[in-house]
């Protein structure tokens, strides 16, 4: 059986096991999920202390190698072209969906201020996760953003998990690295090929380990399903998870197929691993092993495995387009707010630069929804409510961000 059978078998029967579970008050089943978090967690870190090294080597030895031809250029010019039309199509979408949907929703104010809880302000924020771009008092969002891309200590900001300082750092060492005499550059290039080649084999290594690790995630996440079953909150997460799954079925599958010049099927199960690790995980950097893998068993060029993938997947949230605009639509609706034409357009906008700084967490496009509650004057603290209630979007919109990333690499595939 393959590896990706044996994920999804180990996905199904977590979630079988789970949903059983759920509501019981045994001691047993207590013990039992108590046991199942850490073995899920262990597996996601194991994953996750690859993701830098594999990141920043790959991304030096492709630029390195590469930054003296035009080809990486082209990509990543192209690469940045086809990610922006999809993401500002799905956020136009989003946005022209979602308005009049949440409109006819009825909130019941009490409930709405008991949702409402405890005010999350912007240090709490920092502290779950670390290297997210949270704007001080007084300072532009968008400046910000673009202050947050270069980090004065890029050893603090690896730390911090913050991927694109580390990204910035990386290209532009791979870059001035391509000016070095060829000796030198290259005993620097065999070095970071070498780290980058150990790094993926130590992730193959880990990945064998996925049917055990998706499986001790499934248990705790499905046990928990319909803990926030209030209606608002039921049609918040149904608008969210449906816009999702048709931004992959609309635009992303279609553009795959189409412009990678791949068969449905070919397609299909040149995503389907990296998805399901997604699924579980809720981490599209726990999925980019798999990811690369995929790419080059499906002889992807190098420049798309080994340069856009790992880009993509630190950068490009395809998934974040429909969770920020319907997030922010749904939390002016709570607050009874009625956005203007204007205003729904900062939130495209504002969305649009945003989904970039998302970190690769779950609940990393909440966290990142900030700046785009800053830019209509909604409360801060409403945040609080969408990561209460953000397994199962998270789930569909992880699986839609790698997705993504596999699409674009696809449709270089022929442009490279």
């Amino acid at each position: 059986m393959s590896l990706t059978a044996r994920v999804l078998v180990g996905l199904a029967a977590g979630f079988a096991l789970g949903l059983m579970l759920a509501g019981s008050n045994s001691s047993a089943v207590a013990a039992l999920l108590a046991i199942m978090a850490p073995v899920g967690t262990i597996f996601i870190n194991l994953i996750r202390m690859t993701v830098i090294p594999l990141v920043a080597s790959m991304l030096i030895a492709s630029v390195g190698s590469l930054a003296s031809s035009g080809a990486l250029g082209r990509a990543g010019v192209r690469a940045a072209t086809i990610a922006l039309v999809m993401l500002a199509l799905t956020t136009v979408a989003t946005v022209l969906i979602a308005t009049p949907v949440l409109a006819r929703i009825r909130i019941d104010q009490t409930a709405a201020l008991a949702l409402r809880g405890p005010v999350v302000s912007h240090s709490e924020l920092s502290i779950v996760s670390p290297g997210t771009p949270i704007a001080p008092p007084g300072t532009p969002a968008i400046a910000q953003w673009f202050v947050d891309l270069v980090a004065p200590n890029v050893i603090k900001a690896a730390a911090d998990g913050a991927m694109l300082p580390i990204i910035v750092f990386a290209v532009l060492f791979g870059v001035a690295l391509a000016g070095v005499s060829a000796e030198r550059r290259d005993a620097v290039l065999r070095v970071t090929q070498g780290i980058a080649d150990a790094m993926q084999r130590l992730v193959s290594g880990i990945l064998e380990l996925a049917p055990i690790g998706v499986f001790a995630l499934a248990v705790p996440l499905a046990s928990k399903l319909g803990v926030s079953a209030a209606g608002a909150v039921v049609a918040y997460i149904v608008l969210v998870v449906a816009l999702t799954v048709t931004a992959a079925v609309v635009l992303l599958y279609p553009v795959g197929v189409v412009a990678g010049a791949m068969s449905p099927r070919a397609f299909v199960a040149f995503c389907t691993p990296a998805q399901a690790v997604a699924f579980a995980s809720r981490s599209s950097l726990a999925a980019l092993p798999a990811m690369v893998e995929s790419a080059e068993r499906a002889n992807l060029p190098p420049v798309a495995a080994r340069f856009v993938l790992p880009l993509a997947a630190s950068v490009f949230r395809i998934g974040a387009a429909v969770a920020m605009p319907v997030g922010v639509l749904f939390l002016a609706r709570l607050y009874g707010a009625t956005l203007s034409p204007a205003q729904l357009a900062s939130v495209v906008f504002t969305v649009i630069l945003s989904s970039f700084a998302v970190p690769g967490v779950p609940g990393g496009s909440i966290i990142a929804m900030v700046p785009v509650l800053a830019a209509v004057n909604l409360p801060i603290d409403g945040i609080g409510i969408l990561l209460a209630v953000d397994t199962i979007p998270d789930m569909f919109r992880t699986t839609a961000n790698v997705t993504g990333s596999l699409t674009l690499a696809a449709v270089l595939r022929r442009q490279i």
